[in-house]
């Protein structure tokens, strides 16, 4: 059937960019595109980092102005979906309108995972996830002297980088032995271990909290689960998140881990696609389905799906990509690095510029470059086309990656 109506639930990085995505690919039809927050859609990667500093404006996260979506036919629907019939390919709003498509786009993205520990709801908790959360975040950050975050994974080092820079004593708790363990090589925790201790960040290993205590309802120190306490008048938890997949459970589609669909993005109705974080996907890169919570995913997934939806299906191969800041450290990550069994380093750990090349039974799989974004754009470049590289070729005396992914360029 001739698509004229186009829902998508979801106004973040992925909902905006399949709606601009079909404009872009000459879709003529209807779009309508539903998001809880107000305002136009933005990003979210600054919040945690220059938006907290200062350094960009509200003006500057948005991905267009107001106008744009008047001048492309996007319509934009502030609520909440209360449910969905797919049967009927029906949407109802909380607002109690309903709303029909022909193909529906579900990027309802992913919410903050919350501690379940006594005393959350005192005054000066906060998690990171919206503008709103930022905002209140940074209205406290003035006049804060003692900050604990929970969780050193990107979000809680991004938050401790920031304060630290404001001068503010910031002690971070980890459950594990190491920085962004889930993510990044041992080396690469390393570095950045090393770099927050520079910035005055504490960060306590195999730590949890028991208990957050206030003083007439507001945060003033933390106790750890070996008794100790600490001072907090302020607290930021990140400690992962949690799929907003409930909408399609209740509706019927597979859900495993987030909203499962193939390699085209498709879910289990045919009428009704998904992506973002909120999705279970076959990847090229992964022996197993993954989800992953990343723009360079987000935006990859939204280009697919609306070329599809515009007559240009195709199996959805990109190579996975990722980044954060921290202070003077760029972390940027190319590939998957799950399961690696062996790494070469290139580059000066004490001056806090490397490439840890990560290999799996003898293939390099990912490549995390910390202050090094020639080697980052070489490492995207060489695992998207599966260039063979060995450990023992990387680990030459002056071996350089750049200069190795021009040199394996097929000539025209």
């Amino acid at each position: 059937m001739s698509l004229q109506k186009i829902v998508i639930v979801g106004a973040g990085q992925a909902g905006y960019q399949v709606a601009a995505s079909l404009r872009q690919e000459g879709f003529e039809g209807a779009i309508t595109l539903v998001g809880n927050e107000p305002g136009v859609p933005y990003q979210r990667p600054p919040l945690s980092k220059a938006y907290l500093l200062g350094k960009v404006g509200v003006a500057a996260l948005r991905f267009r102005p107001p106008e744009y979506f008047d001048e492309h036919r996007i319509t934009r629907i502030q609520g909440s979906v209360t449910s969905l019939n797919l049967e009927r390919r029906e949407l109802l709003l909380d607002s109690g309108d309903r709303l029909n498509y022909d193909h529906l786009v579900l990027a309802t993205g992913a919410r903050n995972r919350v501690p379940t520990i006594p005393g959350m709801e005192v005054k000066g908790v906060f998690g990171l996830r919206s503008l709103a959360d930022a905002d209140s975040l940074a209205a406290r950050l003035g006049s804060a002297k003692h900050a604990v975050v929970i969780g050193a994974g990107f979000i809680g080092l991004e938050f401790a980088a920031v304060a630290a820079a404001r001068g503010i004593s910031v002690n971070v708790l980890e459950l594990g032995t190491r920085p962004m363990a889930r993510a990044v090589s041992a080396i690469t925790s390393q570095v950045f271990d090393r770099a927050h201790a520079s910035w005055g960040v504490q960060i306590h290993y195999g730590q949890s909290l028991t208990a957050i205590h206030g003083v007439e309802g507001r945060v003033d120190r933390v106790q750890l689960d070996n008794g100790e306490t600490l001072p907090a008048d302020l607290v930021v938890y990140g400690i992962g998140v949690i799929p907003n997949a409930e909408l399609a459970s209740d509706a019927g589609l597979a859900v495993n881990n987030g909203i499962v669909v193939d390699a085209q993005l498709l879910t289990s109705n045919p009428a009704v696609s998904a992506i973002g974080d909120v999705v279970s996907f076959p990847s090229a890169w992964s022996p197993q389905p993954i989800r992953l919570e990343s723009v360079q995913n987000a935006v990859d997934q939204a280009k697919a799906v609306a070329a599809r939806l515009m007559g240009k299906p195709s199996s959805y191969t990109a190579l996975p990509w990722f980044w954060t800041d921290q202070g003077e450290l760029k972390l940027q990550i190319a590939g998957l690095s799950d399961g690696h069994d062996k790494t070469v380093v290139l580059g000066s750990l004490e001056q806090r510029q490397i490439s840890v090349l990560c290999f799996r039974a003898g293939r390099l799989v990912a490549v995390e470059s910390c202050n090094r974004p020639a080697d980052h754009m070489a490492a995207r470049k060489l695992i998207a086309r599966h260039t063979p590289l060995t450990a023992a070729e990387a680990s030459v005396e002056g071996f350089d990656l750049k200069a190795f992914e021009a040199s394996t360029r097929e000539t025209p």
